[in-house]
């Protein structure tokens, strides 16, 4: 990213005072993969992000103004094969408004230095086929891996 492209936003940890901020943006990450919003979910995810003992971190993207606009949620995981641990960007989301600002960027960026840090071998996440716009930036910012992901439902 270009020193002229950093958006007008701080990327930083969620903190306990960013729930009212962080709330619809989540809510608005389930709408846009339509899956179920409750409020125990919510509640539930809020105490991980919450707990220094809970592996899933969460950092925000903030305006000046202290407004929320943007979310991811990650955690390390184990690699096997590798021997190594790695780390998974579960979830991000950015508000309509202020899509293309630069803020996703910043916030996988984010993620990426933290990965750095902690000396995780890898940052990986996967997305919807149809996700054009966020498959733009990753396109710009990453290799597409050639995993196809399957699950099981027990």
């Amino acid at each position: 990213m270009s020193p002229e492209a950093i958006p007008d936003v701080t990327i930083e940890p969620a903190r306990p005072d960013d729930h009212d901020g962080w709330r619809p943006l989540w809510s608005g990450y389930c709408a846009f993969y339509e899956v179920p919003d409750t409020d125990e979910k919510a509640a539930t995810l809020w105490s991980w992000l919450m707990d220094p003992a809970h592996p899933v971190k969460a950092f925000v993207a903030r305006r000046p103004d202290g407004r929320i606009v943007g979310i991811t949620h990650y955690r390390p995981y184990h690699r096997p094969i590798a021997a190594v641990v790695g780390c998974f960007l579960d979830d991000l989301f950015v508000a309509p408004e202020a899509r293309g600002s630069g803020a996703a960027e910043a916030l996988v960026r984010r993620v990426v230095e933290e990965a750095k840090a902690n000396g995780w071998s890898v940052v990986r996440w996967i997305t919807a086929a149809d996700n054009a716009r966020a498959r733009a930036l990753y396109d710009r910012i990453a290799v597409k891996t050639p995993w196809v992901t399957y699950e099981i439902r027990p």
